[in-house]
Order: C-alpha cells, then structure tokens, then sequence
C-alpha cells in the first residue's frame, strides 16, 4: 500500500470496525412512547426535531472544538503506549520467557528425577488394594 493510499480515508463509513456500535443516539433509540400513552403529533413530530438539531449541533460544535486537541493527545497516548510496547514491554516478556522456560526445563527434570519414581511406587503400592462393601 503506497503512502497516499494510507492517508486516504473513507469519508461515509467512518467507523469501519464498528467501535462504536454501541451509541446509540438517534431519537428513536433514546425516546420512544408506549402504546396508550401518546402525546400529541405536533408535540411528537417537534421534538423529534428539537432532539436531532439539537444533538447534530452540540456535536459539530464539540468536534470543532475539542477532535483537533483531543486528536493530537491520542495520538501522542498510542505512539507512547506503542513505544513502551516495542522497546520495554515486549523485550521484557521475552527475558521472562526465556529464563522461565529455563527454570521450567530445570523443576521439570527435578519434578521427573525425584517425585516421579516416588509417586509410581505408590501407585503400585495402592493399586493392589481392594475395598469390600458388606
């Protein structure tokens, strides 16, 4: 994928991942009237008018405000997490795997040398016995 390619972005679906999936703020989500309890259809058809323009302009007035400075602290939040990721977190996993996969080499052949025989001759011990109900 070329560099332009990259800073292409989909204009229409732009929560491709379905992230936030979960908002659900169209006034049919948020408000709706039972059967026998209706208002009026003026009443109704207002609000539902009131509810969108009010939610579609104290959104665009908070993006315009806040998604730039917000935007720019996000990313600095994911290059610092990545960051601590590739040159700290992961190297220390892998310096925890190896020496643990050292010492699980070493209990394991302790395990296999010293508890092994012990635990087979009880086997055979025990094995042999039988319990009569009368």
């Amino acid at each position: 994928m070329s560099q332009q390619e990259k800073m292409d972005i989909d204009l229409i679906k732009r929560d491709p991942n379905d992230l936030n999936d979960h908002l659900k703020v169209l006034f049919e989500d948020v408000i709706g009237e039972p059967e026998g309890g209706h208002s009026a259809d003026c009443v109704w058809r207002n609000s539902y008018k009131c509810f969108t323009c009010t939610k579609n302009c104290c959104y665009l007035l908070l993006t315009f405000l806040c998604a730039i400075p917000l935007s720019f602290c996000w990313g600095c939040e994911f290059a610092a997490i990545t960051f601590q990721h590739v040159w700290q977190i992961s190297p220390c996993l892998r310096v925890c795997m190896i020496n643990l996969g050292c010492a699980q080499k070493f209990f394991g052949s302790l395990i296999n040398c010293c508890l092994a025989p012990v635990c087979e001759a009880m086997g055979m011990m025990f094995a042999n016995i039988r319990v009569e109900n009368k």
